[in-house]
Parts: structure tokens; C-alpha cells; sequence
């Protein structure tokens, strides 16, 4: 049996060798099974392929249950179908490929690399993973998923883009990073970031201090990434010059925005007509990125969401594209993506015939007060 050696990380392609499967003794291990050697080159530490304790070798055992994996020394060993071999061979690859990019594994990047070479995108994983937006103290912010990748190329690509999905896929955390991307090519003269001052279901009611000091709590998320991109300290001097500015959407009336980056955050929250509104301020040499969670819609009973329904608008408008995220695309904790998903189930299981009909399922909030319940806030707004 000959060994196959995956290439260097450094010469060229990186998917695997020029490798033929060997069928095996079939007293051993009977079936269409074949034993596969891969050969690692000799100048990667395979404790960077296989992680501290070899963490990532069990990882990529999870992920293969259809193999026997041994490794020794740099020699892997495989033994299962063809098909799950080849795919092994070429994970490898992939992850050589991300170690020599500088940039360490762990066992997200080996899972989100594995379903992405399961889903037989034309992307490679490598091209996922080492994509670089933004460096800051040390911390480079880059897309972890296929869909984020794709959704960071068409803001590259078009001038108004929406970034739809559950929370946690990185809408606005990657938009930002665009964002300052943009300012510090100085492909834009400022940064303008804005969201609804929209309560999530609760009545904060009278909020003392000064309008700034009001509206300051709705915008905090905006802050927070902010400093994670930027040097604290150059913030309040970009603030004060104007180049970034962070305001509700109720600021943006009457405005045009010339050579800007224009962020609307959480815009399920906005009404069609803000939508309108927002979007029309768009000026030369600007680019509009406008992100939100059609399921966490905050609007008080009976107002539509802008959201929901531009896509249906401005299907077709060319230099506009819709990115839509999933719960595979979640990269806070495990957990998230997991909540995300039973929600969806339990909204498909009790979603009103007459509104899925008309392509819209009621909110959580909604089937509440069809109930007889009331949004807590309806009352305050009659005030």
C-alpha cells in the first residue's frame, strides 16, 4: 500500500493528494470499505492540526463516525467508505491550508469546515476562515460561516444590502467591521449608525438626564462594538468630528448622506414608512447596510414591520441584494443556535393558517393579545 502525502500548505492546492482508496482484506473489515494513508508534511506541528490533547482529532472523529481514524506520528490512517475518506483527505487540507494562514484551529472552525464540505459549496472553508476584515490589538474580526462570507462580499458588491437572521449570526458586527473597513481606506468620510428607539416588550417609562442620556441605552450595542474595532481613545475625538455618529432613526428625517457608511440596526422594529424614510437617504458615494430579526419584532399591535416586507418591495432593484442568515450561522453559544431553531418549530406549529397564507406568521407578542392579552405598551401609547 503506498502513503499519499497531502502538499506543503505553501505549494498550491490544498485539498489533498493524488490519492487512490485500497480495498482491504475483507476478513478484517468487511463491505466496501477501503484503508486510506494521509501523509502531513513534515514542517506542520501536528499539535496544531490535532489541538491540545488532541482535541481536534476527537472532533474530527465526531464528525466521522463512518471512520476508523488513527494517527501516527504525521501519518494518518483511515479506514471506512471511499466517499467519507476522500472528504477527510480534503478537510485536512482545508485545515493545513487555515494553519498556514497564520491562523490557529479550534473545534468551531474544524465543525463549520466539515458541513461546509458536506454542503459541496463552491467556497472553500480555508477561504471562509482566513478571510481577514479587520485587525484590532490583536483581534481579527472575519467571517465564521459560509452564509457571513457571503453576506460580507455582497456589501463589497452592492450599494444597499440587508442582512436578515435570528440573533447571534453577526449582522451587525460584521457590517460595523465594513464599516470601519471603509472609513480607514478612505472609500468613505464617516460612519452612521442607527436604530429605533423601540423598548423589547418592557416599559422602561420616564427616563431622567438629557436626550442623549434618554436615547443612550438604546444605542449601547452600537457603542460596544464600536470598541471593540476601534482604539478607545480615538472615539470621542471621531465622534466629536462628525466622522462616526450613532443616532436614532427618528434623526435621519430630512437628512441626505453623502459619502458615508449608513448602518440601520435592528430594523425589524421600523415601520414601512421609516423603511421609506431610511432608505431614501441615501447620497452619493454612500453604502446602506440595514440588519434585523424578523422574529423579534417590537412594534406595537398592528403596525407592520418595514422589514418584512421591503424584500417584496425591492425584489429585482438591481445594486440592492438580501443575505439571509440561519441558526447555522449563530456564533455566540452552542445553545443559541439550538434556541433559535425551537422557536421556529413552535412558531410553525402554532402559526395562524390566515396570516402564513399571506406570507407573514404572527409574533409571539400578536398571538398574545388574540388571546386577550394586551402588548404592554399599547396602553402607554395612548397616553
Amino acid at each position: 500500500m503506498d502513503d499519499h502525502p497531502l502538499p506543503s500548505p505553501d505549494r498550491g492546492d490544498l485539498h489533498g493528494a493524488d490519492s487512490t482508496d485500497q480495498p482491504i482484506d475483507e476478513s478484517s473489515a468487511p463491505g466496501p470499505d477501503t484503508r486510506h494513508t494521509i501523509i502531513v508534511p513534515v514542517d506542520v506541528p501536528m499539535v496544531a492540526l490535532l489541538g491540545p490533547a488532541d482535541e481536534l482529532l476527537r472532533t474530527i472523529e465526531r464528525a466521522f463516525p463512518r471512520l476508523d481514524v488513527h494517527v501516527r506520528g504525521n501519518q494518518w490512517t483511515v479506514v471506512g467508505p471511499p466517499a467519507e475518506a476522500a472528504l477527510l483527505e480534503r478537510l485536512v487540507g482545508e485545515l493545513l491550508a487555515v494553519i498556514a494562514a497564520g491562523q490557529p484551529l479550534s473545534r468551531d472552525a474544524v465543525d463549520r469546515s466539515v458541513s461546509m464540505l458536506r454542503q459541496q459549496t463552491t467556497e472553500r472553508p480555508a477561504d471562509v476562515l482566513t478571510l481577514n476584515i479587520l485587525s484590532n490589538r490583536g483581534k481579527k474580526i472575519r467571517p465564521k460561516t459560509l452564509n457571513q462570507k457571503r453576506y460580507v462580499d455582497a456589501i463589497d458588491d452592492n450599494t444597499v444590502v440587508f442582512g436578515i437572521g435570528p440573533a447571534g449570526t453577526g449582522k451587525t458586527y460584521l457590517a460595523m467591521a465594513k464599516a470601519v473597513q471603509a472609513l480607514q481606506a478612505k472609500r468613505v468620510n464617516r460612519i452612521i449608525l442607527t436604530r429605533p428607539a423601540v423598548e423589547a416588550g418592557e416599559r422602561l417609562g420616564f427616563l431622567p438626564g438629557t436626550l442623549t442620556e434618554k436615547i443612550d441605552p438604546y444605542l449601547r450595542p452600537l457603542y460596544d462594538a464600536l470598541h471593540d474595532m476601534l482604539d478607545p481613545d480615538s472615539i470621542p475625538r471621531l465622534m466629536a468630528a462628525g466622522t462616526i455618529e450613532v443616532a436614532p432613526l427618528a434623526f435621519m428625517r430630512g437628512r441626505t448622506l453623502n459619502d458615508a457608511f449608513v448602518i440601520l440596526d435592528e430594523a425589524q422594529n421600523t415601520s414601512a414608512e421609516q423603511m421609506k424614510m431610511f432608505l431614501t437617504r441615501l447620497g452619493f458615494g454612500s453604502k446602506i447596510v440595514v440588519t434585523g430579526d424578523v422574529t423579534q419584532v417590537d412594534l406595537p399591535a398592528g403596525m407592520q414591520s418595514g422589514l418584512r416586507i421591503v424584500q417584496e418591495i425591492l425584489d429585482g432593484i438591481e445594486d440592492v441584494h438580501f443575505a439571509q442568515l440561519t441558526s447555522h450561522d449563530v456564533v455566540r453559544h452552542r445553545l443559541v443556535g439550538e434556541i433559535v431553531d425551537a422557536y421556529g418549530r413552535w412558531d410553525a406549529l402554532h402559526a395562524d393558517p390566515a396570516e402564513t397564507g399571506r406570507g407573514r406568521p404572527r409574533d409571539h407578542r400578536e398571538r398574545a393579545e388574540s388571546r386577550g392579552g394586551r402588548h404592554p405598551r399599547s396602553a402607554e401609547g395612548r397616553r
